[in-house]
């Protein structure tokens, strides 16, 4: 690890190091438990589950989603303020490309869609958050967690979403949670993919040999403590079962599992470099608390500005008034081998 080199960032990004955000992604369970568990919860909102299915990425290609979505996700939060405008960039024009029929209802999806990337975000912010809570050191403090659902606001101006529909504290999460409840769905489908992501095979075949042994046993523990994060009626709804008492175990040995093997970034990094190898670069330097060149923070607003760009919204809203209705399915080709490649 310390022959590494590691290349700083240009700025501390939109959060930077005093951010909540950082505290919490920069937990170890935010890219392991938190993470499983926002694919896995994503998966049951219809629409979104329509574009995972035709595209076939989660299914064929699991170690390269996982790899640039966990990239992706790191790049906003942890990246220098260019960087998440270009990844942000890239992301909207590959999602232009994925569009099709709901198989249930018959209706569009688009995964640009605002309600469709409301949903994804929100996911994230809330499972990264609940794994740190469940797992890690603790709920955060009244006035932690308004500052943490603010710079999830200020996050949601990389992607197509009305900053003004992002909560403002965990209650309206709850709120927000209770109004998306009646319009979850799992078709047979749904179960399977979930089951896949569940199970997460692929990451026994990222490590070297002398690790697979002990690359199965965290797997395994996981998905069990991913599974205990899940409200019972999401688990009903996905054919999932586990028992309270299950629950209990589990968690406990989850929790000193990250109290004891994975507490320091070095762990953290050295994991993270075996299974997600573009995502090591993008978190190292703020993991490692290497100073960015320039000592600043940028507001979102100014970000875009500096990229002599739109932000993502405006830049949707002017796509759906010029562009074709979406026929059939999505191409299974959606441009991802560019994602995240910024010269």
């Amino acid at each position: 690890m310390e022959q590494d080199v590691i290349k700083p960032h240009r700025d501390y990004g939109i959060l930077g190091p005093d951010s909540v955000t950082w505290r919490v992604f920069g937990f170890a369970t935010a890219m392991s438990i938190g993470f499983q568990r926002t694919v896995v919860s994503e998966m049951f909102e219809p629409f979104l589950m329509a574009s995972v299915a035709d595209t076939n990425a989660v299914m064929s290609r699991p170690a390269l989603r996982y790899d640039r979505t966990l990239q992706y996700v790191s790049t906003i939060a942890f990246h220098d303020s260019q960087t998440a405008v270009a990844s942000a960039d890239v992301l909207l024009k590959i999602h232009s490309r994925i569009r099709g029929k709901e198989p249930l209802s018959g209706l569009e999806y688009d995964a640009n869609h605002p309600d469709s990337q409301l949903w994804i975000h929100l996911t994230q912010w809330h499972s990264v958050l609940h794994a740190y809570e469940k797992f890690g050191p603790g709920p955060l403090s009244d006035e932690e967690d308004r500052r943490y659902w603010a710079e999830c606001k200020l996050a949601s101006e990389f992607q197509t979403i009305d900053p003004k529909s992002v909560p403002k504290s965990r209650q309206e999460m709850r709120e927000y949670y209770a109004r998306m409840r009646p319009h979850m769905a799992a078709t047979e489908v749904t179960q399977t993919t979930v089951a896949h992501l569940l199970a997460a095979r692929h990451f026994s075949t990222l490590v070297p040999w002398y690790i697979k042994p002990i690359a199965a046993t965290a797997t395994l523990l996981f998905r069990r403590a991913t599974i205990a994060t899940l409200p019972r009626w999401l688990r009903q709804l996905g054919g999932i079962r586990q028992s309270r008492l299950q629950d209990s175990v589990i968690t406990a040995i989850t929790r000193l599992v990250f109290r004891v093997a994975l507490r320091s970034p070095q762990s953290q990094l050295t994991l993270l470099k075996m299974v997600s190898p573009q995502t090591y670069p993008v978190v190292a330097p703020a993991f490692l608390d290497r100073k960015p060149e320039i000592l600043e923070t940028v507001s979102p607003a100014e970000a875009w500005k500096r990229a002599g760009k739109i932000k993502p919204r405006e830049q949707y809203l002017q796509q759906c008034q010029s562009r074709p209705e979406a026929g059939g399915k999505a191409p299974k080709d959606t441009g991802e081998k560019d994602l995240l490649k910024f010269g």
